[in-house]
């Protein structure tokens, strides 16, 4: 690179000042976190407009500028527990709060260079067009996902939405293999016509945008990213992930999970999360126990308090279950994942296959036993299984025996040492992408280059 046109880039950037407006879960919130951190190295000024729910910490960012909405919710509302309808109302309560915010930053600071906000925020389109301001949207899901989003139309004239009881779950969708009707995102709670509503809505104004950035990178999602630029020629896409990929790595050593994963041998823990959102019954949760204890195998098991409905946390553990294992099983309520999947002695990953997970799990090279519980977790685990072949899907009802015979297959099998090869070969194409002159760096140098352009 020329050094005086890196200074010279410098010096326009730092005069703008980009307005990110992240949606108040944990899975958004962090990664849009994230890429304020990767445009502010690139010499923009950073400005987050929050809601009251969830709100960040500043103390935690202070190169950053924080300007907070209320967002209208009562306690109730604010659940995810019907994620469906919290992303109605936050696109309904969010839009005049938001507006005015923004007439405000606009009007302190002329120097804004564009809007980026979590596509879930679909209203911000409109409102970025009002003020004739650039709309660019973070995408904290893979492109392979958005992609099916963006067929839901198409999937319901050919039939395949909605996916009712009398659906055919293993049969392909030809118009986007290999997929099953069986792999399409659906929401086990939520009311099924406002899913696909509001699923056409945010992928049509996504593709209103001025270029849509995603926390991904090239190597992963070539089936993905060609689907989308079949669909969407003139739509400027920006994959410059994995964010992970480009920070320090910190010390963790006093987590307990990682003194006590200091303990076991390489390769022989499997490790076991389901997202900050995901909640499974007392039978899953027991089969889930025995499953583990009956593998012979070590685990890390990340119980969050609200996992299992009706249960606080462990009281529906066997009695002396955990004295009888020994020491082989380790079972906590938060676990600093990154730091784990990274450790030597963790040698699989039972997850949910939330796009955060799955993206950290293929940059650790860890392979993964696939458990979708809804939205695009389906589509994910059917690419981890079967494109990218770096685990392995449990599709059947959660049952001990079964639970056992995956987990031996991919921590003790020849399969299991072919997927772990693929994963180890996939990770150094994720190593390699951030680095200078790798596909995810050229996309952001491109992403900064975009956004100056409408100046």
């Amino acid at each position: 690179m020329n050094p005086s046109k890196s200074i010279k880039m410098e010096e326009i950037t730092k005069r703008k000042r980009l307005i990110l407006f992240p949606i108040p879960l944990e899975g958004h919130m962090n990664p849009m976190l994230k890429l304020a951190d990767l445009l502010y190295s690139k010499g923009f000024s950073i400005t987050i407009i929050h809601t009251q729910l969830n709100s960040p910490n500043p103390s935690l960012h202070p190169h950053f500028t924080f300007r907070s909405i209320p967002d209208g919710l009562s306690e109730s509302e604010a659940s995810p527990k019907d994620i469906v309808l919290l992303f109605y109302l936050f696109n309904t309560k969010c839009v005049q709060p938001f507006k005015e915010c923004l007439s405000s930053l606009l009007s302190e600071e002329p120097e804004v260079a564009c809007l980026i906000s979590d596509a879930i925020f679909h209203f911000t389109q409109s409102v970025a067009e009002s003020f004739k301001l650039p709309r660019f949207v973070f995408e904290t899901g893979s492109m392979t996902g958005y992609a099916v989003f963006s067929h839901f139309s198409l999937l319901r004239e050919k039939g395949y939405l909605p996916v009712t009881q009398d659906s055919q779950p293993g049969k392909v969708v030809t118009e986007l293999p290999p997929l099953r009707i069986k792999d399409l995102p659906v929401i086990p709670k939520g009311d099924p016509e406002k899913f696909f509503e509001i699923c056409v809505l945010i992928a049509s104004k996504i593709a209103a945008s001025d270029g849509v950035i995603f926390n991904t990178f090239k190597d992963l999602e070539e089936q993905g990213m060609a689907i989308l630029q079949k669909q969407y020629p003139d739509l400027p896409v920006f994959p410059i992930g994995p964010f992970h990929d480009y920070e320090e790595a910190s010390s963790t050593s006093n987590q307990s999970c990682i003194s006590w994963l200091n303990t076991r041998a390489p390769k022989s823990v499997i490790y076991v999360s389901f997202g900050t959102i995901a909640a499974i019954t007392k039978a899953q949760f027991l089969e889930i126990a025995w499953g583990l204890s009956n593998s012979n195998q070590p685990f890390l098991w990340v119980v969050r308090p609200g996992l299992v409905h009706g249960s606080d946390w462990l009281e529906l553990l066997p009695n002396r279950f955990l004295e009888n294992l020994n020491g082989r099983g380790h079972i906590v309520k938060w676990a600093p994942q990154k730091e784990v999947l990274s450790h030597p002695s963790v040698g699989g990953f039972w997850t949910h296959n939330g796009w955060n997970s799955t993206l950290e799990s293929v940059c650790a090279g860890v392979p993964m036993i696939c458990f979708p519980c809804f939205g695009d977790q389906m589509v994910l685990a059917r690419y981890v299984s079967k494109v990218w072949k770096i685990g392995l899907q449990y599709e059947n009802e959660i049952e001990r025996g079964e639970i056992e015979a995956t987990i031996r297959k991919l921590m003790e099998e020849k399969e299991g040492e072919e997927i772990r090869d693929r994963s180890l070969k996939l990770m150094e194409k994720a190593n390699v992408c951030c680095k200078p002159g790798g596909s995810s760096s050229q996309c952001l140098d491109a992403l900064v280059k975009h956004i100056l352009s409408y100046e």
